[in-house]
């Protein structure tokens, strides 16, 4: 008697019409959807939590455009099995019967050291291979800035309860020894809450279901039956995993909300379920600019000192310093108005261009500059009371412009007050 797969596996999907979720990304008019129907796949990186379909959507991919197809876990490859596959796909994209440029799939690419990514460049810069790579860390952090440069990055989100619903109604239905089942449906909540938007960790659950069941008896599904199974099989979930997404939204919204109790819970949630730390206090360290900010400088200061702590000691022990910077940032004053200032910067530079440097503060490095004005009539501030003089920095155009706005909070008010004193405004 032939083993089976287990169910995720039986029910992966081939195509994209079988494909659940990420509508975004494969629904009618959608960017890959497109890709893959114009048959021109440029290089991109899928991230997204586990369970929604990254390795699927490349082997799709790899299907509809006909295109060599070859995969390389981070976990387990090193330099030489990236040349040695690159060097594969030049053979075969010199093939031929190759309908497609070689599609070399690189899971979990952000466990690659930056030599291991620096290999990539060259076969994705000169066209030899179409990268695909999938990662549950954001591409920002873990994957060095050239290669981002030649990839766009595509965020694939948790499934919902209707996309939840769809992946057990086909597997009741189409797989090869569900379907034969007698099933009785009575609720989905404790499965889909298990599930935690995970597709691959549904359909674990419910092959854990069927084979708890003898032959011939029918398989309720309930909150019970769930709840019971998980009890007596506790791997059949990944707990490094579970609602990767939604808790560190909650931590976040809770320290910036100010709420330690709350912070501490969901940290808590997070080291339970075997988070990676560094990405923990990376979080905080955006905290403390984006929420924290001039309201308490030192934040910053602290959460990076964290961070450097937390790779230094790792874990247990790294415990102790996420929970104290966490308590630290929840009940300090809040400021997000260097990042509006920032963001407003940056809208205005869209709208308005490249505007030319006042002469007075540009550069003179040459004679000849000089001679044209650069640099002249420019006031050097320790010269004067007070270390300030006022003189223009902005364009010409945006003089008078206000980018950055004192929040409410102590610390700001006092920079509010010591430049409306100097500029009067």
């Amino acid at each position: 008697m032939a083993i089976l797969a287990p169910l995720a596996e039986r029910m992966r999907p081939k195509t994209l019409d079988d494909y659940v979720g990420q509508s975004h990304l494969v629904g009618e008019n959608a960017v890959l959807r497109r890709m893959i129907e114009s048959g021109q796949v440029s290089s991109f990186i899928l991230w997204g939590p586990p369970g929604v379909g990254k390795t699927t959507l490349a082997r799709i991919i790899a299907n509809s455009t006909k295109s060599p197809f070859y995969t390389l876990s981070a976990v387990t490859s090193g330099v030489k099995d990236v040349r040695d596959v690159i060097e594969r796909c030049k053979h075969e994209a010199n093939g031929m019967f190759t309908t497609g440029r070689p599609i070399l799939f690189i899971d979990e690419i952000h466990r690659f050291s930056k030599s291991q990514q620096d290999s990539l460049l060259g076969a994705v810069e000169s066209g030899i291979i179409t990268l695909i790579g999938a990662t549950t860390e954001n591409p920002s952090f873990e994957v060095i800035r050239p290669l981002l440069s030649r990839a766009r990055v595509y965020t694939l989100n948790p499934l919902g309860s209707e996309e939840l619903q769809t992946l057990l109604e086909r597997a009741l239905t189409t797989d090869e020894v569900l379907s034969k089942r007698k099933i009785e449906v009575k609720s989905t909540t404790a499965l889909f809450r298990f599930s935690g938007g995970d597709g691959r960790k549904l359909l674990n659950i419910l092959d854990l279901l069927e084979q708890s069941m003898k032959y011939g008896e029918t398989l309720v599904i309930d909150d019970k039956a769930v709840v019971d199974c998980l009890q007596e099989n506790p791997a059949a979930y990944d707990k490094t995993g579970e609602m990767h997404y939604d808790i560190i939204s909650a931590f976040i919204k809770s320290v910036r909300g100010s709420d330690p109790d709350a912070a501490i819970y969901w940290l808590a949630r997070m080291i339970n379920g075997g988070e990676d730390p560094e990405f923990i206090a990376r979080r905080l360290v955006i905290l403390a600019s984006e929420d924290i900010g001039l309201a308490n400088p030192n934040a910053m200061l602290l959460a990076n000192t964290t961070f450097e702590i937390v790779k230094k000691i790792g874990m247990p022990e790294g415990r102790i310093p996420l929970a104290e910077c966490t308590i630290y940032l929840a009940t300090s004053a809040k400021s997000n108005s260097a990042y509006n200032a920032i963001n407003s910067a940056l809208e205005l530079v869209r709208r308005t261009g490249d505007l030319p440097v006042p002469l007075h503060i540009r550069n003179a490095p040459t004679s000849l500059m000089k001679e044209i004005g650069y640099g002249a009539d420019y006031k050097y501030a320790h010269d004067y009371p007070g270390h300030f003089v006022v003189q223009q920095f902005l364009p010409d155009d945006l003089v008078g412009t206000r980018l950055w706005e004192a929040a409410d909070n102590a610390a700001e008010q006092r920079l509010a007050a010591v430049q409306r004193e100097r500029w009067g405004k």
